[in-house]
């Protein structure tokens, strides 16, 4: 998965990326208000974190131009402790989500998982097909019980194909997702991680909907 993280504290900034990047998520920094914004509206995040208290543009021109754009991502806001208005005035321009600095980093992992649980086709942290089970709190999958080894970019596609089931995903769709800004986006090499999930959790985990995409199927 894609995540956006718009923060000025670039101690902060780094801390936040290197946790989510630990969970099998690429991750794209923003140090202000102008280049979140552009970057929110041209590239496909599946989450955005975005600091209230920005530079050049403040967080919340930001998410109302997002909104009005029609851009839907979810959005967690992070805001001062007292800045209970700014809380107020980002939920109601269009936030999911919020949380208050300081915070601890286990709830913002914590929040994100259950943000981008929101849009995919079940709430449980835990997916299952097949004896292959995937654990998105902490990126673990195992076979029949087993743990199963898997580098960050083939994490990164089982992901996503778990977490957008019952659809088929195209080798464009998952390379914008998987890699960060900047990244040179192969879709080609989507196919060589796929061969290799197949051979590591079984044929029959991914299915190949041709001229579509991949799709893992569950039960709904």
């Amino acid at each position: 998965m894609r995540i956006l993280v718009a923060e000025d504290d670039i101690e902060l900034a780094e801390q936040v990326r290197l946790s989510l990047s630990r969970e099998g998520h690429a991750i794209d920094l923003a140090p202000d208000g102008e280049e979140a914004k552009f970057l929110g509206e041209t590239e496909p995040y599946d989450l955005i974190v975005l600091d209230l208290g920005l530079p050049k543009l403040d967080g919340i021109t930001v998410l109302k131009a997002w909104r009005n754009a029609g851009i839907d991502i979810p959005i967690l806001i992070l805001t001062a402790r007292d800045g209970w208005a700014d809380r107020v005035d980002g939920l109601d321009a269009g936030a999911d989500d919020y949380l208050t600095k300081p915070f601890h980093v286990p709830e913002l992992l914590a929040r994100s998982r259950a943000l981008l649980r929101r849009n995919s086709t079940q709430r449980n942290p835990m997916f299952k097909k097949n004896g292959v089970s995937f654990d998105s709190r902490n990126g673990r999958v195992t076979l029949n019980q087993l743990q199963i080894m898997l580098t960050a970019q083939e994490t990164a596609v089982l992901s996503y194909l778990f977490h957008n089931a019952n659809r088929p995903i195209s080798r464009t769709e998952l390379s914008e997702h998987i890699y960060e800004y900047g990244d040179d986006r192969d879709s080609n090499t989507i196919a060589v991680f796929v061969t290799r999930l197949r051979k590591k959790l079984g044929n029959d985990l991914i299915q190949t909907e041709h001229g579509r995409g991949y799709s893992i199927q569950l039960d709904t």
